[in-house]
């Protein structure tokens, strides 16, 4: 049992992997499940505004490093984060990420 907010939440079938990402909650019933995440989107706009090093990032969005580290492996990120990403690059949402159904085990 892990707590959030104040409730107590069953985690089931957490799987992380640099590709998946499994997560079931019983409180608000969202599930992400075998979706994957693609960054390439961002690396390739942040090229094109001719930056180099990555993190570079994480003073111009206001990230941490932990968050560039999700984005470097292809993990889920919060959307506040992926906010400020945008904000910084001046894009939207679709033109730095895009989520895909990963076919397989379930």
């Amino acid at each position: 049992m892990r707590k959030f907010y104040g409730e107590k939440i069953e985690m089931k079938n957490i799987l992380r992997n640099r590709d998946i990402f499994i997560f079931k909650t019983q409180r608000c019933g969202i599930i992400f499940h075998n979706m994957q995440v693609d960054y390439s989107k961002l690396w390739a706009r942040y090229k094109e505004m001719g930056h180099k090093n990555k993190t570079d990032l994480i003073e111009m969005a206001g990230i941490s490093t932990n968050i560039l580290a999700k984005l470097t492996k292809g993990e889920f990120i919060s959307m506040d984060s992926i906010q400020r990403i945008c904000k910084a690059l001046n894009c939207d949402v679709g033109d730095i990420c895009v989520i895909n159904k990963v076919e397989g085990n379930s």
